[in-house]
């Protein structure tokens, strides 16, 4: 009798966890991805096989979000900040290759105002990649696009970019495993992607209408 109640606690052990929803995660290693870094020092990112201008459109929406933030870049900073934001998402547009989104916050950490971001996503039909764009109500200026696809739920996205006079390799990475809880997160490379630091990342929380 025991026996057969601890193989029915078992199995429904087993039953919630196969039910439980998967949830993305944010990653505690970061590699290169369908790209990498030729002798002469030239970036070059691959499509995968299933990217497709579909690939955002789980972002439609309005959003709370969660984030951290390495007070220190490339300097072996351990301090992390934690603050609040929000998204707006419109989107797709552009038949289907776009997607805008509007990121507030009151965080800045070059004054007290008001911070807010700007997100441009564009797919290339013919190269299957998606260029990302941001520009801050800081700078005022549009960063270098980061490209790169998703391979299966997890998408990657590179450039080559300068930090404090340093030519590193940014990368972004997406996790929609969880849509309706999705993770980003950012990382820099002193090294050509040998080696990444994590520096920002977020968890996506989406607003019911």
């Amino acid at each position: 009798m025991k026996k057969r109640f601890l193989l029915i606690i078992a199995g429904i052990y087993i039953l919630v966890l196969c039910a439980a929803p998967l949830r993305a995660q944010i990653p505690n290693d970061f590699k290169m991805i369908n790209a990498t870094v030729t002798a002469p020092g030239e970036l070059v990112i691959t499509a995968s096989k299933t990217s497709s201008s579909h690939d955002f459109d789980f972002l439609a929406g309005k959003w709370t979000m969660d984030n951290r933030r390495l007070k220190g870049r490339l300097n072996h900073s351990t301090e992390w900040v934690t603050y609040t934001s929000t998204s707006d998402n419109y989107g797709p547009m552009l038949n289907g290759i776009a997607n805008i989104d509007i990121y507030k916050t009151s965080y800045n950490t070059v004054d007290h105002t008001p911070y807010e971001g700007l997100t441009l996503r564009v797919f290339n039909p013919k190269t299957k990649l998606w260029s990302l764009y941001w520009v801050d109500s800081n700078l005022g200026i549009v960063d270098p696009p980061v490209v790169g696809s998703f391979e299966g739920s997890v998408g990657t996205f590179y450039c080559k970019d300068t930090f404090q006079g340093k030519a590193i390799l940014v990368m972004f990475q997406w996790d929609k495993t969880d849509p309706n809880n999705p993770v980003w997160a950012q990382a820099f490379s002193e090294d050509n992607g040998k080696t990444w630091e994590m520096n920002m990342t977020n968890v996506s929380h989406r607003v019911s209408n």
